[in-house]
């Protein structure tokens, strides 16, 4: 009888002292397991692995097949008037150009995961204008003088315009920022973390 109670003392010490160890483990077996979430997620969502750290050690280093991330793509509308006299003569040129304009961010710079037991902050870029691109120009109107006629410099200069407009109506509507919020929903509906999960973006400045 005594000699089981010594056998069971025993065991219960030694569960004791490995618990620990045993506790460590799967926690950091846990971490390791949503350090492998995180990459499939940004994988899928960016054609990116971020790099990852837990607990201040290196997980998985950052490799980018591609160079940007498209989170917003948003169609805008623009239109720009040339009106110009010349001894009594005038021209006219008006044209609306319609835009699908994409934010996002620039893959090219660091973009990395710390997770930690109480927090996961991922850390990457301000979203930018990325893009512009042309989904058609309408001609409202096109109006020579009878000696200050319209050149083609005139209607490339008209239409080297548009794209700036439309870059610039993108950015005073917020469309970077909506990006930013956007990859922290996405993020969100695809980890499903225990700990709260933080997007710290560095004060580089927007693109605008």
């Amino acid at each position: 009888m005594v000699l089981i109670i010594a056998v069971v003392i025993v065991v219960i010490f030694l569960r004791l002292e490995s618990w620990p160890a045993r506790t460590a483990y799967q926690g950091t077996a846990e971490l390791e397991r949503l350090g492998k979430k995180l990459r499939s997620a940004f994988i899928d969502i960016a054609h990116l692995q971020p790099r990852i750290t837990i607990n201040n050690r290196v997980y998985m280093e950052q490799t980018a097949p591609v160079s940007e991330l498209v989170v917003l793509s948003r169609r805008i509308e623009v239109e720009h008037e040339l009106l110009h006299t010349w001894v009594g003569s005038s021209k006219r040129v008006k044209l609306h150009g319609t835009f699908n304009v994409n934010a996002g961010f620039d893959l090219r710079q660091t973009f990395s995961i710390d997770i930690r037991p109480s927090e996961i902050i991922v850390q990457l870029p301000h979203a930018q204008i990325l893009g512009i691109e042309e989904v058609q120009v309408d001609v409202l109107a096109f109006e020579n003088g009878l000696w200050n006629r319209i050149s083609g410099e005139d209607v490339q200069s008209e239409l080297s315009v548009l794209p700036q407009l439309a870059r610039e109506k993108a950015a005073e509507s917020g469309l970077a920022t909506e990006a930013e919020g956007a990859l922290q929903r996405q993020l969100d509906e695809r980890i499903h973390a225990p700990q709260p999960l933080h997007l710290i973006f560095k004060n580089e400045k927007k693109s605008e």
